[in-house]
């Protein structure tokens, strides 16, 4: 139906003035409903937006691209194939002489540790150790068929990606015939763990998209086993709610510290659990610590930008943490995405002339993004145009995506465990307090999200001095407070090589330090004598991150309790605790809060 007949079919009325108002209202009503759909209906039909929709990363360009270079160059590629024809033949043979009592070696190079081999049945048993070498020298073959092709540079990151997944995805525990657990947990358990498995598939599929669950929901919740440091919440806007956490030493430091996280999640992985929980940590060392909690944004948030978050989160945070104490100076330490916020908002400060704060800490926060690592796959600038098609109808990216994508960082760990774990051995993953926060995401504003990927990711301008927000031109050079910069050796998200780059752009004198952890248990890290740490006494940081690396010592201690006496360092001096919340922010109610509950 047409629009003008749409709106004819709009039953007229009888009357006066009245009448013709409300008959011209309900025409206006019925244009801009049909005006609506129309829009909706283009977007669904718009090519781009259904290619976005179907392939949002662009890996089907990527593949043909790869498909293209194979063919130009074929000998390549039929020696890639018969090199791995033959090796195959001569692992079947050898698998058949190891059936029969031989102990001869393969022709596959594996590598020296891998947990997911440790069961001496991958070397007794011919089958299980052929399934080894084939899948060793299938993903040998692959790696050098891929790297011989030549490639434009976001064609070969987005093939080095799916390489990677398919090595990954085709591990022999991953498939009921490669997989001796599932086997010897049958046999176990009479069958019954292949009806629970087949049971946990079938819920995946339904209820999870498709994944194995990565934890069992209700197991652990917030405000009761999760983000329970006491507290108060201070100050709430639309944006975020602020937690005034209790003290628990009789005297605190008088500069008090604001924490910023990232908004990718929810807040409560500063503050995870008893004896696991950065803030608590902090408090127990006598801070008055602050945490700025996110809003889960919805449609109506849409069109938040990088300023509106900076404004409406530190900048505003900052501002009642000032009120309450009385500070005139507050230390700040930001994480992730809440650390290149926390950045920002020094150098924004620095632009105005405001002297506000004392010291920053930095926690696997990237800064220059000319070398995102394997988040560089979804930060083209393709990939960034399908994005935005398809926030468009919602207005956010989904939390499912951002969980997606960084699971799909760590597919053997965080997908392919579960699958062998849930679905071949029919149990439920065990209960683990950081894998519940990580189901617990986010959604992200399309207008910040867009902004965010586009002005740091693809055009690096915080580094480079072009990035402005709230009016201000960002200058990390002009941010000359003391930092201290952690960051983790095996954190897939930012690279620590690249938090050093970062790192040397601030003007200040820098303690950088580097964790044996990945990106979220090096925030989680509380002492344990598996934690060890690198840092060097130099004031200047070196040119590239391998000479940092070359001149570093090792401390076998957690980062957190060299970050103690640093923080200690740059707290001032004790004074008596400030109340919770004041006469002008008086406390709301208890931590950790409404927005961290969704609600």
């Amino acid at each position: 139906m047409t629009s003008r007949k749409m709106l004819a079919a709009v039953p007229p009325t009888e009357g006066g003035t009245g009448d013709a108002t409300e008959r011209a209202g309900t025409e206006d009503h019925a244009r801009r409903v049909v005006d609506s759909v129309t829009d909706a209906v283009k977007h669904r039909l718009d090519p781009r937006s259904v290619a976005a929709r179907v392939d949002p990363i662009g890996f089907v360009p990527a593949l043909a691209g790869a498909a293209k270079a194979a063919v130009t160059h074929p000998r390549s590629t039929v020696k890639v194939g018969l090199g791995w024809g033959l090796d195959a033949a001569r692992a079947g043979a050898v698998s058949a002489l190891r059936a029969v009592g031989a102990t001869r070696q393969g022709p596959a190079v594996l590598p020296e540790r891998d947990p997911r081999y440790k069961d001496p049945v991958w070397e007794e048993n011919a089958w299980y150790w052929l399934c080894r070498q084939e899948y060793a020298l299938f993903a040998a073959r692959l790696r050098e068929l891929s790297a011989g092709l030549e490639l434009d540079p976001v064609t070969r990151h987005k093939i080095d990606f799916l390489v990677g997944q398919l090595i990954e995805a085709a591990a022999p525990p991953n498939w009921p015939a490669g997989s001796p657990g599932m086997v010897q947990k049958a046999f176990t358990t009479g069958g019954r763990s292949l009806a629970r498995g087949a049971r946990n598939a079938v819920r995946d599929l339904v209820q999870n998209g498709g994944l194995p669950r990565q934890h069992t929901p209700g197991h652990f919740t917030v405000g009761k086993d999760l983000a329970v440091t006491p507290g108060k919440v201070v100050f709430r806007n639309r944006l975020i709610e602020l937690v005034q956490y209790a003290p628990q030493t009789p005297t605190v430091h008088e500069i008090p510290l604001l924490m910023s996280p990232p908004w990718i999640n929810k807040y409560y992985i500063m503050d995870l659990a008893p004896g696991r929980s950065l803030v608590e940590w902090a408090v127990q060392h006598g801070h008055t610590v602050f945490m700025i909690s996110y809003r889960d944004p919805d449609s109506s948030l849409r069109d938040l930008t990088m300023s509106d978050y900076l404004r409406e989160g530190p900048l505003a945070a900052l501002d009642v943490v000032q009120e309450i104490t009385g500070a005139p100076k507050v230390n700040v330490a930001g994480l992730c995405l809440g650390g290149t916020l926390a950045a920002s908002l020094l150098a924004w400060l620095a632009a105005r002339g405001e002297d506000r704060v004392h010291s920053l800490t930095l926690m696997n926060t990237m800064l220059d993004f000319s070398k995102p690592g394997q988040l560089g796959v979804f930060t083209d600038e393709a990939t960034v145009d399908r994005l935005e098609r398809t926030m468009r109808k919602d207005g956010y990216l989904p939390a499912s995506s951002m969980k997606r994508t960084f699971d799909l960082l760590r597919a053997t760990d965080l997908l392919w465990n579960y699958v062998e774990v849930n679905w071949l051995q029919g149990d439920d993953p065990v209960p683990f307090d950081m894998l519940t926060w990580n189901a617990d995401s986010t959604r992200m504003p399309a207008e910040m999200q867009a902004e965010y990927l586009r002005a740091l990711y693809i055009r690096n301008e915080l580094a480079e001095g072009k990035f402005e927000l709230a009016g201000e031109q960002l200058d990390l050079q002009q941010v000359r407070q003391d930092a201290y910069v952690i960051t983790a050796e095996r954190d897939h998200i930012a690279p620590w090589e690249s938090v050093y780059l970062g790192a040397r752009e601030l003007g200040g004198t820098v303690r950088f330090v580097l964790s044996n952890s990945g990106h979220i248990a090096g925030v989680v890290n509380p002492p344990s004598p598996k934690s060890r740490h690198w840092f060097t006494e130099t004031t200047e940081l070196p040119a590239t991150a391998r000479q940092w690396r070359d001149d570093a010592t090792e401390q076998r201690a957690s980062w957190w309790e060299d970050w103690a006496n640093w923080a200690e360092a740059h707290g001032g001096d004790k004074v008596t605790p400030p109340p919770l919340g004041s006469d002008a922010h008086p406390a709301l109610g208890d931590a950790p809060g409404t927005y961290v509950r969704g609600s």
